[in-house]
């Protein structure tokens, strides 16, 4: 009886440490971006999630979100602008093929809502972003909902181009148990 006690209070405690790792996947998420361009909004949309989400609404000092995608993923419905956004003076995606953002700290908000601080690097310049995401449970993960503001001047994308300087991002992240989840202790 004790081993059965033991054995169960070991699964339990393997559980809580190795339940919480998730990587992000394409499937259900959405990385979309809008600018204004002439007066006029347009947008377009990133894919490629990589990475490590580590999630513990108990244990937020322990949550941590290291997540890229692929810059050269860029999608905005025409395949000449999305030529030119890959080109050097945009995202110069041969250089810098992946976008980053790696959390500093995530803290409790307002009801199902939390607020990260991070870092994020587009070609190689990072600065610091902060901003709200909900979290929704799912059948074998998480989804993470989020909504930003970036300066594309801050980041060196687009030069003097007539494109506003704000640009916003609009982020749906699915995150499923990662395979560490699966090991056996």
């Amino acid at each position: 009886m004790k081993k059965l006690g033991a054995s169960i209070c070991m699964q339990f405690l393997c559980a809580i440490v190795f339940g919480q790792d998730y990587m992000p996947v394409d499937q259900g998420s959405s990385v979309s971006f809008k600018v204004k361009n002439f007066g006029f909004y347009t947008g377009g949309t990133f894919s490629g999630l990589q990475g490590h989400i580590r999630f513990d609404r108990s244990n937020l000092a322990s949550s941590t979100f290291d997540v890229t995608i692929d810059a050269t993923s860029v999608n905005t419905g025409v395949s000449m602008r999305d030529d030119h956004l890959k080109e050097d003076l945009y995202f110069n995606v041969k250089r810098y093929p992946r976008i980053r953002f790696v959390s500093t700290s995530i803290k409790p908000g307002r009801e199902n809502a939390f607020e990260v601080k991070g870092k994020l690097t587009i070609k190689d310049r990072t600065h610091d972003l902060n901003f709200p995401f909900t979290v929704t449970q799912s059948n074998d993960g998480y989804v993470f909902n989020g909504e930003f503001r970036i300066s594309r001047k801050d980041y060196d994308i687009g030069g003097s181009s007539s494109i506003s300087d704000a640009v916003d991002i609009t982020l749906t992240v699915a995150a499923k148990k990662s395979l560490s989840n699966t090991a056996s202790p």
